[in-house]
């Protein structure tokens, strides 16, 4: 399993440092080759450079939540995001097909959808019981010789009951 990363082309990872100027403020990005290559990618699609994409997502980002506080991290999660959708289906490999063509409330409602799917499918797996939509935990953390960890009976007031030595 680990071949298929181990020996990707190590240039991937590399990281490169790009100067870009945000609010007429000039900063450094640092990100793996990798991920300018997916940004590089995203900026052509919609006839940007590569500093104006940035600029763009900075402006937008800050508008929306404030504060930026880890503008690379939020870059990688934007990358991770473009290739994820256009697995999905939502947004179209043919490189021609801009981003902001798209219809990003109808794509961010399938994703939501698909989302909300997984995480019930994750619940049916673990075999998790559903009672008033909240999950009923079926058994307590045990420790290593089967006893109840006491954490767990102190978030509980009925288990404590049950642990003291009065009960």
């Amino acid at each position: 399993m680990c071949k298929l990363f181990i020996q990707a082309d190590p240039q991937l990872w590399q990281t490169r440092l790009k100067s870009v100027r945000l609010h007429g403020f000039s900063t450094s990005v640092r990100l793996e080759n990798l991920y300018w290559q997916v940004l590089e990618e995203i900026a052509r699609r919609d006839g940007m450079s590569l500093p104006q994409l940035l600029a763009r997502l900075h402006e937008e980002l800050t508008f929306a939540h404030g504060e930026v506080d880890n503008f690379s991290s939020f870059l990688r999660v934007c990358c991770g995001r473009y290739l994820s959708l256009q697995l999905e289906g939502d947004v179209p490999r043919d490189l021609g097909t801009s981003i902001r063509s798209l219809d990003a409330d109808a794509i961010l409602a399938r994703e939501a959808k698909r989302g909300q799917e997984r995480r019930e499918q994750r619940g049916q797996e673990r075999g998790e019981q559903r009672h008033e939509g909240h999950p009923v935990v079926t058994a307590a953390p045990t420790d290593r010789g089967g006893e109840m960890r006491r954490d767990t009976a102190r978030a509980d007031p009925a288990r404590r009951r049950s642990l003291s030595p009065a009960a």
